[in-house]
């Protein structure tokens, strides 16, 4: 299924693009803090912010400049209980030449939006990677299996559904077949990787070639390039 194939990539992608997001808000932040003059404020009043399931509350703050000029904004954040209360005294930071984009000296609201990004680009950097680095060992494992590993005859079982793996409501099938060590006289049971069409139709042989590691049956391939590829 091409989508998994891409997968792996979109999350990626949205993980070093989030990361750089991230990044990028943290040198706005200390650029404005290195240029930011504080002055004192209040709360004037607090809008509500009506959400899907809940209502937030941002505060109005009204605060002067040094030279004088009276300026009112409201808050980027949000919350209920309200973060503040009408009358409070906060401490604000502006830019001379940007009085309206001013903030309260608050660590939330000058942090919030880059710690956000940033545990966000980590999470999708992480699933991304380790879906990029399971698909490598797979295909690193199966090109070593192919190359120094033994091929052998084992048993079709059946087709079963891989009900740990689901992507909209599908679930991948596995080519499930048992092999009868005649060293040890083990009974190995192997399963194919993940293929998102029924292969029973395709299945004309009694026997899988399978392909195992040395002494080691647990590490295993068995090979299904005989079915015809999915068409995304």
């Amino acid at each position: 299924m091409k989508i998994i194939s891409a997968l792996k990539y979109i999350f990626s992608f949205i993980g070093i693009a989030l990361l750089a997001g991230a990044m990028m808000l943290n040198n706005s932040t200390t650029t404005f803090l290195e240029s930011a003059i504080a002055v004192p404020g209040s709360v004037v009043d607090l809008v509500s912010v009506r959400g899907e399931n809940s209502i937030t509350f941002k505060p109005v703050v009204e605060f002067a400049t040094r030279d004088g000029q009276k300026v009112e904004f409201t808050s980027s954040m949000s919350s209920n209980p309200p973060p503040y209360s009408v009358g409070e005294a906060v401490e604000l930071l502006y830019l001379p030449v940007d009085v309206q984009n001013a903030k309260i000296n608050n660590y939330a609201e000058l942090w919030a939006s880059y710690w956000v990004t940033l545990v966000l680009g980590i999470a999708f950097s992480f699933v991304g990677g380790l879906m990029v680095t399971v698909s490598l060992l797979r295909k690193r494992r199966k090109n070593r299996l192919q190359r120094t590993g033994v091929a052998i005859e084992a048993k079709f079982q059946s087709v079963a559904a891989n009900h740990s793996v689901s992507i909209n409501g599908r679930n991948p099938f596995v080519i499930v077949c048992q092999w009868l060590d005649p060293v040890s006289g083990e009974l190995h049971l192997f399963e194919s990787e993940n293929i998102w069409f029924d292969p029973s139709g395709f299945i004309k042989s009694d026997t899988l070639k399978v392909w195992i590691q040395r002494n080691n049956p647990k590490k295993h391939h068995v090979d299904v390039s005989f079915l015809p590829k999915l068409k995304s």
